[in-house]
Order: C-alpha cells, then sequence, then structure tokens
C-alpha cells in the first residue's frame, strides 16, 4: 500500500477571510451535533465565532414521502447502500467555497496531523457521513470526493469519525487553545510519540515521579523527556520510528553534502 499523500491547505479568498472556519456536515442524525463538539475549548471556541458548525439532514434529499436514502447494492451483497442521487442532491446543496469535500471510509487514506494542521489553515471542511454498507461510487468519482480513514477499524457511521476529525481541526486555530505552546510539543510533531507526563503529587500509590523533572536542570530534562520519545515510540509505533529515523538521516545527508560544497 502506497504512502497518503498530504494535500496543502486550500487557499482562501478575501471574501472568506472574515468568515470563520466553517464545518459542514452532511448526515442522517443531525441531532447528534454537535455532541462533543459542543463541550470544553470547542464549545466555546464556537460561541466565540472562532470556527462555525452546521448540519445537513441527508433524509431531506430524498424523493419519496418514506425519506429513502438507500438501496440493496448492485451484484447482490449484505446490507445496504446510500443511494447516487440523494447523497449528490444533499451535497450540491451546500457551497464548497473552496472547502474540501471528505468522505469518511475505512478505506480512505489514513487520517494524519499534517493533514489535520493543512485542514485547519483553510477555510473549513464539509464532511459527508457514510452510513449502512457505504456510499455508491459514482458519487464519490462525480464529486471528486477526499476519502479519509480514521483508523484500521470500522464504525456503525461516520459521525464519531466526523466530529473527531473536526476537533482535531478546530483546536489548531488561533485563539482555541490557552496556551499556544500546548500544540508544539505533542506526539505527531516531529514524528514521535509524546514523553510521559506527571504532575503533583510528588508520590502517588507507591509510585515517584521521576527525579530528573523535579531537579530543575532543563537540559537534562530536555535529554529524558526525547529519550523517552524515542523508546516510546519505537516499542509502540515502529513505523513511525523508521520514518523518522529516514527523515533524520536524510537531513543528516543534506548537511553533509552542504559543508563538503
Amino acid at each position: 500500500m502506497s504512502e497518503p499523500v498530504d494535500k496543502p491547505a486550500d487557499k482562501v479568498t478575501a471574501s472568506q477571510a472574515t468568515k470563520p472556519w466553517t464545518a459542514s456536515v452532511l448526515t442522517l442524525f443531525p441531532d447528534a451535533y454537535p455532541g462533543v463538539l459542543g463541550a470544553s475549548i470547542i464549545g466555546t471556541a464556537e460561541k466565540n465565532r472562532i470556527w462555525a458548525l452546521e448540519t445537513v439532514d441527508i433524509r431531506d434529499f430524498s424523493a419519496n414521502k418514506h425519506r429513502t436514502v438507500d438501496d440493496t447494492p448492485a451484484g447482490g451483497g449484505a446490507g445496504m447502500v446510500l443511494k447516487p442521487d440523494v447523497a449528490a442532491n444533499a451535497i450540491d446543496s451546500v457551497a464548497l467555497n473552496g472547502r474540501p469535500l471528505i468522505y469518511l471510509t475505512p478505506r480512505g487514506a489514513p487520517l494524519t496531523q499534517t493533514r489535520i494542521k493543512s485542514l485547519a489553515t483553510g477555510s473549513g471542511v464539509v464532511v459527508f457521513c457514510g452510513r449502512f454498507e457505504g456510499l455508491d461510487q459514482r458519487v464519490i468519482e462525480a464529486r471528486n470526493m477526499e476519502e479519509i480513514s480514521l483508523g484500521d477499524f470500522v464504525l456503525a457511521g461516520g459521525d464519531v469519525a466526523a466530529q473527531a476529525l473536526i476537533e482535531g481541526c478546530v483546536r489548531l486555530l488561533p485563539g482555541v487553545l490557552g496556551a499556544p505552546d500546548s500544540a508544539i510539543d505533542e506526539s505527531f510533531e516531529d514524528g514521535l510519540l509524546e514523553y510521559p507526563l506527571y504532575t503533583k503529587p510528588r508520590q502517588w500509590d507507591g509510585r515517584d515521579i521521576p527525579q530528573v523533572l523535579l531537579s530543575g536542570n532543563h537540559k537534562a530534562i530536555a535529554e529524558w523527556r526525547q529519550d523517552k520519545k524515542n523508546e516510546i515510540t519505537q516499542a509502540r509505533r515502529p513505523d513511525l520510528w523508521e520514518k523518522s529515523r529516514s527523515a533524520h538521516i536524510g537531513k543528516a545527508e543534506i548537511g553533509k553534502k552542504g559543508d563538503a560544497t
């Protein structure tokens, strides 16, 4: 499987610059929103107009009185498939305004922090939440939908994944985090997992805070944290560890070539 390509941020036009970052969610369950997006700093940021959320009920675009949105899969098989006409009509009701149209699906490219940061620097996102067996392929192709996966597992639908993606973006918007530096020293920011965290009391349940963190020696603390990041990433995410090592070796080789000129 090839490595997913992280797309650059969409350009924001002058007319959009004054608008809040906006997430439009196409869903069969609009009552599920804002959900966790209405809590804590994410909810406060919406109240402060740092970002905006709108939901579109896909069933509103069904052509029959039963508000049918799905049908049996062509070629046979279990489950139901979201109908292309209904889905397309729902999508076309939303003005993209330069925002990417995202379809959340297990077969999509893995969502990365790099892509989250890219989305956060744009004008927002339009997210289509699938259900049942999935969405008719013709709509995905016709509307140039970006397929994204939250991980190697399957959910009943895309709404939980949509809220996760949106929260990941919103927390990076200017003015959302109480301390802007909070987003700098985190997992994935330098390609590694984060070091262990501790707070008072100094001893709990017979376990002490590592002495180096109480030493006041900032150099030693930084070295300890880096060692822990290396150790944890190598043990838990060997894929990230190898990628980080390759990038480090590549930078070192470039540096050597520069010294030789």
